[in-house]
């Protein structure tokens, strides 16, 4: 089959309003403002669809172990790739949560909402029922399903509504259960401390009994020991130059310290240390954005690709963008972003995201712990589209973001340093 346009395909069978959108590139970045652009939500729902649809059809269906191919990474050492299931699924939902929580309605795009949100709860269901053949690989003896539970429960945290309260009540018993099992996984001394602290903070959250030593340990480990100024940590003892604040710490930092504000009075200046931080680290992302739309590559686990934005799209999602950041100017270089690395060969011709960066051809930067299902952490920066179409986020004109300006010999904000 000849490579297609599968943008416009996914539009055209999806949302027939839903058009491509010219890339913001150079040509706009030399002292011109750039033009405002009222298709970019409907580019990124197109990209959200082609992202999703092969996992929540199937698995809607029970049809997802049988049908998802596990490809691994050539130096992959886990002892069982099976887990790369609930890596797919955790990981989708994670990203998707906030727009699958908005209100239904008759558009297509509500329409195609409505689908996906009703796929997503049958395959919590399959997800977690020992009885189904989609039942995921909770009794592993890999220690991977802690990290995917973890994004299961940021997606819970972020839609509780939507996904875990029209939950039937044997399906959330069956959650808190593999949550519960989890627990004898000791977390490395790195990121990983947060995925423990999220799975506690969730049970936590719906009234369970959590062990909040588990919770303590992390968030304090990064608020007073890892945290290396300017709104970057350190992932571990040890400071590694990657996008991990991005795919992993900042979020899950401050989703975890946000859901134990009631437990103690202890974690509100900790949460609002972190979410300033977060918010500075919201400030270097956008400026890491070229005038072209590409952003340095750097460090382990580049295949997660655009998630590396999930910061600076939470903080536009919570409406507190920097107050030098515009609306207009964030989707703009985030759409940028999208544009350059989903233009190529992302997908396989059966639907499913390849290992590598822009392609397949580039599979030798996947890691050790990467498979297919990994991949679908690109979702994570998809989290403004939880506003509704009317915000400002969608509706205010696209405008050049920081290095556009700046290349482009136009006045822009100086940046600074910061001690919180």
């Amino acid at each position: 089959m000849k490579r297609r346009n599968w943008i416009q395909a996914v539009t055209l069978t999806t949302a027939g309003a839903l058009m491509n959108s010219p890339l913001l590139g150079r040509s706009q970045s030399r002292g011109s403002a750039a033009q405002p652009s009222t298709d970019d939500r409907a580019y990124w729902v197109s990209i959200l669809t082609k992202m999703a649809s092969p996992i929540l059809d199937r698995i809607s269906k029970e049809r997802f172990r049988a049908e998802m191919p596990i490809v691994k990474s050539k130096t992959y050492d886990y002892i069982d790739p099976s887990v790369g299931y609930l890596e797919a699924f955790g990981r989708l939902l994670a990203g998707m949560a906030p727009w699958l929580a908005l209100p239904d309605d008759k558009t297509a795009e509500g329409k195609l909402r409505a689908k996906f949100k009703q796929q997503a709860l049958l395959g919590i269901q399959h997800g977690v029922n020992p009885a189904s053949a989609d039942y995921f690989s909770w009794r592993s003896k890999s220690k991977q399903p802690l990290v995917d539970a973890a994004h299961l429960a940021q997606a819970f945290m972020r839609a509780p509504k939507a996904l875990w309260d029209p939950l039937p009540q044997v399906t959330k018993q069956q959650v808190i259960t593999e949550f519960k099992h989890l627990r004898w996984i000791k977390p490395n001394e790195s990121n990983w401390l947060l995925f423990a602290a999220m799975t506690e903070t969730f049970l936590y959250s719906i009234g369970e009994d959590c062990v909040r030593e588990k919770i303590d340990y992390a968030v304090n480990k990064f608020d007073q020991e890892w945290y290396v100024g300017d709104g970057w940590y350190s992932d571990g003892a040890r400071f590694s130059f990657d996008h991990y604040n991005g795919y992993v710490i900042h979020c899950m930092q401050v989703e975890t310290l946000k859901n134990n504000l009631s437990a103690d009075a202890k974690y509100q200046p900790m949460y609002d240390r972190a979410y300033k931080r977060m918010q500075r680290y919201a400030h270097h992302l956008e400026r890491m954005i070229s005038p072209e739309g590409t952003y340095p590559v750097v460090g382990r686990s580049a295949t997660y690709r655009n998630a590396a934005f999930q910061p600076l799209a939470s903080v536009a999602l919570d409406g507190k963008l920097p107050t030098d950041l515009s609306n207009g100017q964030v989707r703009a270089a985030l759409t940028a972003v999208l544009k350059h690395i989903y233009a190529d060969r992302i997908f396989h011709e059966d639907g499913w995201m390849a290992l590598g960066f822009l392609n397949a051809d580039q599979g030798n930067i996947a890691d050790s712990y990467t498979n297919s299902g990994s991949l679908y952490t690109a979702s994570l920066s998809f989290l403004p589209l939880g506003l509704p179409p009317t915000h400002a986020f969608w509706s205010d004109a696209a405008a050049q973001w920081s290095s556009q300006k700046a290349f482009a010999g136009l006045p822009f904000p100086k940046d600074y340093y910061v001690t919180y």
